[in-house]
């Protein structure tokens, strides 16, 4: 072979090569970013020839997809009356920014790609049907989270609350209701021209209000005073203090090793005290932050160790599993001084929980201490409505003994009914909390709590309520004032139905 013959058969090996190289490389290392490209209409048309699963609360439909008679087959749709309330679950399902929450959480079984339904696409494929998506049962109570969202939707005045309300069935972890105020609507992000979705997207990432934000999972959160739960728990476990402890009932204390003090609210002397004490069940019941310092600083054995153990025990600390959405860390923070003790103890400094952790911590007390693993996902449906899955309950740990369960019951009960507006239909076991987050102002109004389980003796439902800012009540505000009305009315409605 000539020397020119020879160097033209090497480009041409070499363009070979490189073509196959170039083609590897698309197929395999690029595929998934073509697919999910927003301008690769072949993807949208393949997805949108496809009937969509539903999503699918009880009997209420939360998310569907309807024929068209445009070049896209099918439309997303999220009924008008619930969008905003259940679009903390639904997330979003759009050509232009693709999906969120549970459509892109079972984004295979909804578009009818998982593995599972496979027997079910080659049927469709030999009778000619375009294949379908199968049915994601979430464990949403749709009364629940209607009387949620309308309680958080209309106690802050003429604008709704920023903030979030979780409930929780204590003996299985199913989620009963999980709301975020503001809520969104999905539906323009759905819509197949890409001007109305871009356009909607846009507002809403401009909004202050961040409704996009889920509160409930996502954002943590200083749990001020109902963290003494937790303290309470570690004293009572290792046998360092009972109802009876006598605790200081001073107004203010100084933290150890530093010249910082804290005070009880509006800086009073703790309720029905004598000698300058109070016991246990006294400084629980009023929630006097001078005696829970002294409590978790002089009673507890190895305070730093002790509190920050039991918080892990109820589930800070570590990475939680999915839900199947992703929920963010609650977190103690460091407690390695008497002084970090002492503020980590009323629930300030570096303590950090998501509003769902913190109904975990109400639901794992009402379950007699064993803490169960939170889910949303109740079943998974092929397009035929057979069942695929089921989501079986899971026992994570034994967070606390039986016995320390049930007196946390007679503190949280004593607490309840000290609490504005208590003594309803149904007996209810609380904790508020009220809650200082200064970035530098000291007029900051604290964000507002409440966790409680009911009924006392048979606990179906366990909440947490989260107020951010102090809602209209500004710097007054506290949990038992705005979050507790909210969080008594979510148990009435799962006992019993009531919403008042």
């Amino acid at each position: 072979m000539n020397k020119p013959l020879r160097r033209v058969t090497m480009v041409v090996v070499i363009m070979v090569l490189a073509l196959l190289a170039n083609a590897t490389y698309i197929q395999v290392f690029r595929a998934d970013s073509l697919r999910a490209d927003p301008r690769n209409e072949r993807v949208l048309l393949d997805e949108y020839s496809r009937q969509r699963g539903s999503i699918l609360a009880g009997p209420d439909v939360m998310a569907n997809s309807v024929s068209t008679d445009d070049r896209y087959k099918y439309l997303r749709v999220y009924p008008e009356a619930s969008a905003k309330a259940y679009s903390p679950i639904t997330g979003y399902y759009s050509m232009v920014y693709a999906s969120g929450g549970v459509e892109r959480a079972e984004e295979p079984l909804l578009n009818g790609s998982d593995n599972r339904l496979f027997g079910r696409r080659m049927i469709d494929l030999v009778q000619g049907r375009d294949p379908r998506g199968g049915n994601v049962i979430t464990t949403i109570n749709p009364a629940m989270q209607k009387v949620a969202y309308d309680k958080l939707t209309s106690a802050c005045g003429p604008k709704p609350c920023h903030g979030a309300a979780v409930a929780i069935e204590p003996t299985t972890g199913k989620i009963l209701a999980m709301v975020s105020t503001p809520g969104y609507d999905p539906n323009p992000l759905s819509s197949h021209d890409p001007s109305v979705a871009s356009a909607a997207w846009k507002k809403l990432q401009n909004d202050d209000s961040d409704p996009m934000l889920n509160r409930a999972i996502s954002q943590t959160y200083p749990p001020g005073s109902t963290f003494k739960v937790i303290t309470t728990a570690a004293a009572l476990s290792q046998g360092s203090a009972n109802v009876d402890t006598r605790l200081t009932s001073s107004s203010t204390i100084t933290l150890p090793d530093s010249t910082t003090s804290l005070t009880n609210y509006a800086r009073e002397t703790c309720p029905e005290s004598a000698g300058g004490s109070v016991s246990l069940l006294q400084a629980f019941e009023y929630s006097c932050n001078t005696a829970f310092v002294q409590l978790a600083t002089q009673k507890l054995r190895n305070g730093e160790d002790a509190l920050k153990q039991m918080a892990t025990n109820f589930g800070l600390n570590t990475t939680p599993d999915p839900i199947p959405l992703r929920v963010a860390e609650s977190t103690t923070g460091p407690v390695d001084d008497g002084a970090k003790l002492g503020q980590s103890a009323i629930g300030q400094r570096d303590v950090s929980l998501t509003p769902l952790q913190n109904a975990e911590i109400a639901a794992t007390l009402a379950n007699g201490g064993i803490r169960m693993q939170p889910y949303l996902v109740d079943s998974l449906q092929a397009p035929d409505l057979t069942t695929l899955a089921t989501t079986q309950p899971h026992r994570l740990g034994q967070a606390i003994s039986p016995d320390v369960a049930t007196t946390m019951r007679t503190l949280m009960v004593a607490s309840e009914q000290h609490t504005k507006g208590s003594g309803g239909p149904v007996p209810i076991a609380s904790k508020t909390g009220t809650a200082e987050h200064s970035t530098g102002r000291s007029d900051e109004p604290p964000h507002a709590w409440y966790i409680a389980y009911g009924p006392v003796n048979d606990p179906k439902v366990a909440v947490a309520v989260i107020i951010e800012n102090g809602g209209n009540e500004g710097e007054a505000a506290t949990g038992g004032s705005i979050a507790a009305p909210i969080g008594r009315a979510v148990i009435g409605a799962a006992v019993n139905g009531q919403g008042n």
